[in-house]
């Protein structure tokens, strides 16, 4: 089992020293999925919603999100990222809706808490925009896909 990195020898919390990490491309992809009503399914789908376009306003969300991410989060580094990809997936026979974010920067440190992040605010912007009409929306499966770089390598979730 690998050490936590986020604490030092006498097990103190610490910002982890990146200076002597090599800069590289790094990507890393994270999904969520948001179950619903079918009558809140269809509101968001038919573009019905009091409160707007709810994908297009929760797209926006998500890319502000990862950009804040080290404001959230106490231990991340500062990133500039370089591409922040959302993609929602509507699933009309399970009254849910998939959120894919793809977050990418070259530097010295990875990006999953950027692309996990996005994920999640993306979704609880979805639920804010609804909740007047389903309170009972339920966030699930959110998770890591894939991380690419840095000295780790590559790492791809196990397929269900």
């Amino acid at each position: 089992m690998s050490t936590l990195t986020h604490f030092n020898a006498e097990g103190h919390a610490h910002m982890v020293d990146i200076s002597d990490k090599a800069h590289s491309k790094r990507i890393a992809i994270a999904t969520g999925h948001i179950h619903m009503q079918a009558d809140t399914f269809h509101t968001i789908m038919q573009g019905q919603a009091k409160k707007g376009d709810v994908l297009g306003i929760a797209r926006i969300a998500a890319i502000q999100a990862s950009k804040k991410t080290s404001d959230l989060i106490p231990l991340c580094h500062p990133l500039s990222l370089s591409r922040v990809d959302v993609t929602f997936e509507p699933d009309a026979s399970q009254h849910s809706i998939t959120i894919r974010v793809q977050c990418e920067t070259t530097g010295q440190t990875g990006v999953e808490m950027e692309a996990l992040t996005a994920v999640q605010i993306g979704l609880l912007t979805i639920y804010d925009m609804c909740k007047a009409i389903d309170r009972g929306m339920v966030m699930q499966g959110i998770g890591l896909l894939e991380k690419h770089g840095g000295k780790s390598g590559d790492w791809v979730a196990a397929a269900d």
